[in-house]
């Protein structure tokens, strides 16, 4: 896959993802992830998990919509591909969360098939604090 596809691609969901989160409909978002996608969260928190098939993945998306009261943003910083179907993406993270900005970096490893996300294994670069941001409650 190109960069230039990949880095398309990318601001396609992250907007999608965005507009989901601030309360649109997830008819966009959907229509980019394949019907199987697995979506991997590492850590101890209220998203974590592996998350599999698209009723499960938007239903991880809705709980980072809810936790963060439709405020949850992502800014893409640095793609990388290769000759394959992957793409790695070093993005930043911010959302008021329980009343207090908050703002983490990670790293997604995405898997495309076709033009749609396959899967997805989100890499926090500071797992303990990621996982206090996306602590319930």
């Amino acid at each position: 896959m190109s960069r230039a596809a990949a880095i398309h691609l990318l601001d396609c969901l992250h907007d999608a993802q965005s507009a989901f989160y601030a309360g649109e409909p997830d008819d966009v978002l959907r229509s980019l992830l394949d019907p199987d996608v697995t979506w991997t969260v590492p850590g101890d928190s209220a998203i974590a998990g592996t998350h599999r098939g698209i009723e499960e993945v938007l239903a991880y998306f809705e709980r980072r919509r809810a936790l963060s009261d439709r405020t949850f943003r992502m800014h893409r910083l640095d793609v990388l591909t290769g000759d394959g179907e992957r793409i790695a993406a070093l993005t930043d993270g911010v959302a008021t969360i329980r009343g207090a900005e908050r703002r983490w970096s990670t790293v997604g490893l995405y898997e495309v098939a076709g033009s749609r996300i396959a899967a997805c294994w989100l890499l926090p670069l500071d797992q303990r604090a990621f996982d206090a941001i996306w602590r319930a409650g």
